[in-house]
């Protein structure tokens, strides 16, 4: 399992599993989620089954970069965990989705970053609305702390402070 990295700079085992494909290369379907264990489970797949999965806090969801946030509107904050996926790390559609999900439909819970995730972008990332990152296995978690925390003010309004700096400066 790999270590994820939250928000505060602590390192902590996942426990939770990323159901990608079918072990056969076919469609995924409810019968592949596995048992007994956290499954992040691709979105499409919840909301089709969302009747049989919906009160399960052992499963969550992750979004491709393209697929649309909408598509869970009603249902955001029933989910334990909502992991979105960098396929490549200049594919920025991930940091849309992150704010849509925070902003426009409230998602209160943990909010992850996986696939190619690099250190450089965890600050970017966390400003957001993300409080957890499955960094790329070749990069070394150790070092993420420091660069969720490089910068000590950011200028623009984000999911982390509501006021760009010019106007906070001004209180």
């Amino acid at each position: 399992m790999p270590d994820i990295i939250f928000e505060d700079g602590s390192i902590r085992q996942c426990p939770w599993v990323v159901v990608a494909c079918s072990e056969d290369g076919e469609p995924l379907t409810i019968l592949d989620i596995p048992k007994q264990q956290r499954a992040l489970i691709p979105v499409d797949l919840w909301i089709e089954h969302r009747e049989q999965l919906a009160d399960r806090d052992d499963i969550g969801v992750w979004f491709d970069s393209h697929d649309e946030p909408e598509i869970l509107a009603e249902h955001v904050n029933q989910l334990p965990l909502i992991a979105i996926n960098f396929p490549k790390f200049s594919d920025g559609r991930g940091y849309s989705i992150a704010r849509l999900l925070r902003e426009r439909f409230g998602y209160k819970n943990e909010l992850r970053a996986i696939g190619d995730v690099l250190l450089d972008q965890l600050q970017f990332m966390k400003r957001c609305g993300f409080d957890a990152y499955e960094l790329r296995p070749d990069k070394d978690i150790r070092k993420a702390a420091r660069s969720l925390n490089f910068f000590s003010q950011g200028y623009q309004a984000a999911t982390d402070t509501d006021l760009p700096l010019f106007r906070r400066r001004a209180s």
